[in-house]
C-alpha cells in the first residue's frame, strides 16, 4: 500500500521532550515527501505554533497541510489557502470566562503571535507559551481585549481542579462547543463537532485521497479518532493505552524517533 498522506500529531509524537524535531525525523520526513507523500501536521496548537515546524519540514515546497486548533483550521501550506475554518460562537465566550473565574482557573486564547490572558504568571500559561514559542500578553479585561471570533480557548490548571469545570461546560454548552483534555492540565474549548478525524475527512475530500491511503501517527486521546480513520493508524510507544489498543502498529517513543521508525517501515521500505 502506498500512503499518500502522512498525518502527524506534534507534541509527544513528532517532537521530542524539548519540543524539537530531531534530525532523523526531519531527514526521514523530507525523504518521504521526495517520494511523493504529503505531510499533514494535525495539532491542538494554534497555527502560529505549528508554522515553524511546517517550515522546517519544507512543507511549502512539497504541498503539505496544517490542521491547527485540533482541526478547526485547515491550511494548504504551499499556497497558504484556508481550506476550512470554524470558530467558537461569540456568545459562549463570556460563559467560558465566567466558569473559569468561578473555579479560580486561568483562561487564555490567541492573537497572532500572542497568548492573551489575565494571568501571565500562571505556570500552565507559561507551559503553553513554551510549547508554541509565543509571547504572553496580560490583559486586565479578557472579554474586552480578545478579538472575536475565536477558534479556541484554553482553561489551564491543576488536572484534578479541571474535572468539575469540564463537566459543567459540557452540560452548560452541550451542542455548542467541544471540551476535552489535550494534556491533563489543558482543557481545550473548540467549536462543536471539531476533532482531528472530522477535519481530516474534509481534507481527504478536498484532495481526493481515500482514507486507506492515509498513515496517521499520534499519542494522545485527541488522536484516537484520527488513528481509527486512517488506513494505517500508528501509536507512539509513549501513547495512552487506549490509543495503542486502537492502532494497527505501535512504534518507538518520541524520545527514540518513533515517527522515523514507522515511516521507514511502512513508506520508505515499500
Amino acid at each position: 500500500m502506498k500512503y499518500r498522506l502522512i498525518v502527524l500529531d506534534l507534541d509527544g509524537t513528532l517532537t521530542n521532550p524539548q519540543k524539537e524535531i530531531t534530525p532523523r525525523n526531519r531527514e526521514v520526513l523530507i525523504a518521504a515527501q521526495q517520494r511523493g507523500a504529503r505531510v499533514v501536521l494535525a495539532s491542538g496548537r494554534p497555527t502560529y505554533g505549528v508554522a515553524p515546524l511546517a517550515d522546517e519540514l519544507l512543507m511549502d515546497k512539497y504541498g503539505g497541510f496544517v490542521l491547527s486548533y485540533n482541526g478547526a483550521a485547515i491550511i494548504n501550506w504551499e499556497t497558504k489557502e484556508m481550506i476550512y475554518d470554524k470558530v467558537l460562537p461569540d456568545e459562549v465566550i463570556p460563559a467560558l470566562y465566567e466558569r473559569a473565574r468561578a473555579h479560580g482557573m486561568t483562561i487564555l486564547t490567541y492573537n497572532g503571535p500572542e497568548i492573551v490572558t489575565e494571568n501571565s504568571r500562571d505556570p500552565y500559561v507559561q507551559k503553553a507559551a513554551f510549547l508554541n514559542k509565543m509571547t504572553v500578553r496580560e490583559t486586565n479585561d479578557f472579554l474586552t481585549d480578545v478579538i472575536l471570533p475565536l477558534p479556541k480557548c484554553l482553561i489551564v490548571g491543576e488536572p484534578e481542579k479541571l474535572i468539575p469545570i469540564e463537566a459543567e461546560l459540557r452540560l452548560l454548552l452541550q451542542g455548542r462547543i467541544n471540551a476535552f483534555r489535550s494534556e491533563p492540565y489543558f482543557l481545550e474549548l473548540v467549536p462543536f463537532g471539531i476533532d482531528k478525524a472530522l477535519s481530516m475527512s474534509v481534507l481527504l475530500e478536498h484532495v481526493g485521497v481515500p482514507r486507506e491511503e492515509v498513515m496517521a501517527i499520534g499519542d494522545g486521546f485527541n488522536d484516537l479518532t484520527l488513528i481509527k480513520l486512517a488506513g494505517l493508524g500508528v501509536a507512539m510507544g509513549n501513547a495512552q493505552e487506549p490509543v495503542k489498543q486502537a492502532a494497527d502498529y505501535v512504534t518507538l517513543t518520541n524520545e527514540e524517533d518513533g515517527v522515523a521508525e514507522a515511516i521507514e517501515r511502512f513508506v520508505l521500505n515499500d
